[in-house]
């Protein structure tokens, strides 16, 4: 499992979990992907994560740092 941040939200127009990247925001369009369960949408986000990782290493291009928690 990846540490980029994932948020998965039920969609009542597309009947379907939907998958933001918050850290991809600037570099891809939103949303990432979807899945019918919560479960299948987080794997599928996670399957979208390495995908663009890959790509972008491959490409030489700048990789996203993911965020972190900070607690006071």
């Amino acid at each position: 499992m990846s540490r980029y941040s994932m948020i998965a939200q039920w969609s009542d127009e597309d009947g379907l979990f939907i998958v933001t990247i918050p850290e991809f925001s600037d570099r891809v369009v939103m949303p990432c992907t979807h899945g019918k369960t919560r479960e299948e949408a987080i794997h599928n986000g996670e399957e979208v994560i390495k995908m663009y990782l890959e790509a972008w290493e491959a490409e030489g291009e700048s990789i996203p740092e993911p965020s972190t928690l900070q607690i006071a």
